[in-house]
């Protein structure tokens, strides 16, 4: 091993401890927290401006929000395309310089959408402009999830790498926290028509500023001694292999674990936070600042409570935790939409809260439990490809299904069986899963190498 690389490989153990390991975590939700607001935006505004802006009236409100959903879905589309390709140069060259190249991508698209004419102003080629920088969106955040959790994970004591990894994830619910909260800000202080008009696009030129924030933050962390040592191996023996192709070959089952573990999560999430809109704006008129406000509320909480899933994840197991999540999590819609249909601000709220918390025990021991699914030569691979192809059949599609089936039959009961569906896939690939807490990703890589004739990582 070389100086650089054993000075590389001490600094990252330093950094898997106290301040470091904090430093490491707080880099990567920084980042994390940037590209999420801004992907999260687009979903928020598709649902209360995109319908109307970019897109010819029809004369019915859902159609408008149909086609923005549909536009929406071309980012998950991109994701599993960035997945592959940010995943292939995150096993090569690092997580660190992978994950500041998807922060400018993200930034600088999400900047140019709010530049973008309306439809009344050029026409058709609004969507298409609006489209293809959506697919650069999804594109880059494709690398950006893996990168981000597995810095975290590589880095994590083994006997709490749950409650390490799951910070990432509560950056998430942060993200959108911001994106909400700038949307609620100027749909409160602006008439409706300064809002459609302008107001909106202020969130997205914001995204240039805290872009620069996170990337900076990025630049100061260190990679994973595990990773530098599999880095290591990988140069000096040509022969072994990394990347989307390798873990195709020999890790398929990890790749369809991996995509059954995030079908439910994905669908639930998205029918929490895009749907719940479209369904309360549509059929109850309700207001857009009130339905911010109750969003606002429902990621702090859910922000708060992925940490503490975190811990159990270490405590109960990776599988107990899960189960509770999809078996639970198939309730939601049965007591959600009676709540809704309420109209009462505190039942909306709750109804809201209680599915995001719900989401979370799926949400929170995701980083931890792909990341023992896969050997570090191809873990960045292994995760990306795995979480992101799962998200073109499922968030993409939930809420422009459920806007469809809403518009079809009035009624919330096709979006609840869906969900049911959902988690029954996913139950049974928890069900199929090894119990891995506290296992060590070093031992992760020995088996690896035992099981496809390979030296060790860090052999001579």
């Amino acid at each position: 091993m070389s100086v650089e690389q054993r000075s590389g490989t001490a600094a990252g153990q330093g950094a898997g401890k106290g301040s470091g390991l904090k430093k490491i975590v707080a880099a990567s939700m920084v980042g994390t927290v940037v590209e999420w607001y801004e992907f999260f935006l687009y979903a928020t505004a598709a649902t209360l401006v995109f319908g109307k802006y970019f897109f010819p009236s029809t004369g019915n409100e859902l159609d408008g929000i149909i086609q923005a959903f549909v536009t929406y879905a071309v980012g998950f589309v991109a994701r599993p395309l960035g997945g592959i390709v940010f995943g292939q140069i995150g096993d090569k060259l690092g997580r660190k310089p992978t994950l500041q190249l998807t922060i400018v991508i993200v930034g600088v698209a999400t900047f140019l959408m709010g530049c973008l004419p309306g439809f009344a102003d050029i026409g058709y080629l609004a969507p298409s402009l609006l489209v293809a920088l959506r697919f650069i969106q999804g594109f880059a955040l494709g690398g950006e999830w893996g990168g981000a959790v597995l810095l975290v994970a590589e880095h994590s004591p083994n006997t709490s790498r749950g409650f390490w990894s799951s910070w990432p994830q509560a950056a998430v619910p942060v993200g959108n926290l911001l994106a909400t909260a700038v949307l609620f800000t100027m749909s409160s202080v602006l008439s409706s028509e300064a809002f459609l008009g302008w107001g909106w696009r202020v969130a997205f030129w914001l995204s240039a500023v805290i872009v620069f924030v996170g990337y900076y933050i990025r630049t100061h962390v260190t990679e994973a001694p595990i990773f530098l040592e599999a880095k290591a191996q990988l140069e000096k023996e040509q022969a072994v292999s990394y990347g989307v192709g390798e873990v195709i070959r020999k890790y398929p089952k990890g790749i369809l674990q991996a995509m059954g573990l995030r079908f439910a999560e994905n669908i639930m999430y998205y029918l929490v936070v895009s749907f719940a809109i479209v369904y309360l704006k549509s059929v109850h008129k309700y207001d857009t600042s009130s339905l911010l406000l109750a969003l606002l509320i429902a990621h702090v909480i859910h922000f708060l409570v992925i940490p503490q899933v975190g811990r159990l994840v270490d405590t109960w197991g990776r599988k107990p935790v899960y189960l509770v999540g999809a078996v639970a999590g198939a309730t939601w819609p049965f007591f959600a939409f009676p709540m809704f249909d309420t109209r009462n601000a505190v039942v909306i709220v709750l109804a809201v809260t209680i599915g995001l918390c719900l989401h979370a025990f799926m949400y929170a021991g995701q980083p931890a439990i792909m990341a023992e699914l896969f050997p570090t030569r191809m873990r960045y691979s292994g995760v990306s490809l795995g979480s992101q192809v799962t998200s073109i059949f499922a968030g993409s599609l939930a809420p422009l299904l459920a806007t469809q089936w809403l518009k079809d039959t009035g009624s919330w009961v096709p979006t609840a069986i869906y969900l049911v569906v959902a988690c029954a896939i996913t139950t049974v690939a928890v069900l199929s899963l090894k119990e891995t807490r506290g296992v060590a990703l070093e031992d992760l890589d020995k088996a690896d190498a035992v099981r496809h004739g390979l030296a060790p990582a860090g052999s001579r």
